[in-house]
C-alpha cells in the first residue's frame, strides 16, 4: 500500500495563509486597543477643581440694607480665600423669597449661593403659602452674623425715648404708623411684638426694602420703624433717625447706650433678633460643601470682617454652632411667635 505524505506544518517562514476578512479584523481589534489605552485610566482627572469660574451670591433685597451689607463684606474675604470673584445679584421682593427661591432652584454646583437672613429662610414659609421652597431645599453652610433689630423715630415726631413713644402712641390709637421690610419679616414681627406689649394701637406699613424706608423716615413721612440694628445704626450715628430701644433681652454690647426695649417692664418680653446665614441649593457635593465650609470659617476669623462686623452692630457667629441643629431651633421658635401674633398672609 502506498505511502500517504505527511501533512506540512506552517511555521514561521512559511506562515498559513490569511484571509483578508479575518486580517482586517485583526487591524481593527488592535486599533480599538491602541485607542484604549490613550483613554485616561481615571475620569476624574478630567474633572474641574472648584472653584474655576466667578461664583453668584444672591441677595433677596435690595442694595443698602442689613443683609446686602454683610454679603458684600462677606463676598470680599470669600473671593480672597477661594480665589475667584464673587458676584452680588440683588434680587428683591416677596421679603427675600424671590432670591431665595432662585438660589433654590439653581443647579447644586456651588456656583450660585444666598446670603439669607432668618425672614426668607425660616419666617416667610411659616407666614405664607406663596413660599414653595423650604429648608430641605438648601445645604446650609454656616451661620455667618447675628444682631438685634431697634425700633427708631422720625425726628419730626417729636419723641425722644420709648416712654415718650409709649404714651404719644397711647393717646393716639390709629393716628400713628410704623415700616418694615415687609409682611412676615423679623422687623414685622418685632414691630408686632411691641404693640401687643405696649397695648398700642399702630398700622403697619410694609417697603420693599430698608431704602424706601429710610427715604420716609428721613422725610417725616413716616413715623417709626423697625430696622436691622447694621442698618440702621448710619442713621442713628448721624443724629437722623432716632433709637427708642433694641429688640432683644439686654443690650447690645456694640451700641451699650441704647436700652433694650426689655428693660422697661412693659417690654419685658421682648426678646427678636436677626441673623445671615451663607446657604446653597440642596444637593451640594460634599468636596463643594466642605471647599465653602472651610472658606466661611477662614472668612469669619478675619481681623477685617469682624471689626467692620462690629461696626455695623452685629455679631460674628462662633464657628463651633452646628448650623442645622441652629436652624430646627429657630423654625420651632417662630412657629410659637407667628401663632402667637397671628400673622398669616
Amino acid at each position: 500500500m502506498a505511502a500517504h505524505p505527511a501533512p506540512s506544518i506552517p511555521s514561521s517562514r512559511n506562515p498559513m495563509p490569511c484571509s483578508p476578512s479575518l486580517r482586517r479584523t485583526a487591524l481593527l481589534a488592535l486599533y480599538a486597543l491602541l485607542c484604549g489605552l490613550a483613554v485616561p485610566a481615571t475620569p476624574a482627572l478630567a474633572q474641574e477643581v472648584y472653584p474655576s469660574r466667578p461664583v453668584s451670591i444672591v441677595v433677596g433685597y435690595p442694595p443698602g440694607g442689613s443683609v446686602d451689607l454683610v454679603a458684600r463684606t462677606l463676598a470680599v474675604e470669600l473671593g480672597h480665600r477661594l480665589g475667584v470673584p464673587m458676584v452680588i445679584e440683588n434680587i428683591g421682593g416677596a421679603g427675600g423669597a424671590i432670591g431665595a427661591q432662585r438660589v433654590a432652584s439653581a443647579a447644586p454646583d456651588g456656583y450660585t449661593l444666598l446670603v439669607g437672613s432668618i425672614n426668607e429662610l425660616v419666617i416667610n414659609k411659616l407666614v405664607t403659602r406663596a413660599v414653595k421652597y423650604d429648608l430641605k431645599d438648601f445645604s446650609a453652610i454656616g451661620h455667618i452674623v447675628s444682631q438685634p433689630l431697634v425700633l427708631v423715630a422720625s425726628p419730626g415726631v417729636g419723641v425722644q425715648n420709648l416712654a415718650e413713644f409709649t404714651q404719644k402712641v397711647a393717646r393716639n390709637p390709629g393716628k400713628f404708623s410704623y415700616g418694615s421690610s415687609g409682611v412676615g419679616t423679623s422687623l414685622h414681627l418685632a414691630g408686632e411684638m411691641i404693640k401687643e406689649q405696649g397695648r398700642l394701637f399702630m398700622t403697619h406699613i410694609p417697603y420693599r426694602g430698608v431704602a424706601p424706608l429710610a427715604s420716609d423716615l428721613l422725610g417725616n413721612n413716616l413715623e417709626f420703624g423697625m430696622f436691622a440694628l447694621s442698618s440702621g445704626l448710619p442713621y442713628i450715628k448721624s443724629g437722623k433717625l432716632i433709637a427708642l430701644g433694641t429688640t432683644e433681652a439686654s443690650r447690645s454690647a456694640i451700641t451699650p447706650d441704647i436700652p433694650a426695649l426689655a428693660e422697661s417692664p412693659q417690654y419685658k418680653n421682648v426678646d427678636i433678633g436677626g441673623w445671615f446665614a451663607l446657604m446653597a441649593p440642596a444637593g451640594l457635593p460634599r468636596p463643594t460643601l466642605d471647599r465653602l465650609r472651610k472658606a466661611l470659617h477662614d472668612s469669619l476669623q478675619s481681623g477685617e470682617f469682624r471689626q467692620k462686623m462690629q461696626d455695623n452692630g452685629a455679631t460674628v457667629a462662633a464657628t463651633k454652632l452646628d448650623i442645622d441643629q441652629f436652624l430646627a431651633a429657630e423654625v420651632a421658635k417662630y412657629r410659637k411667635i407667628i401663632a402667637s401674633a397671628r400673622i398669616e398672609e
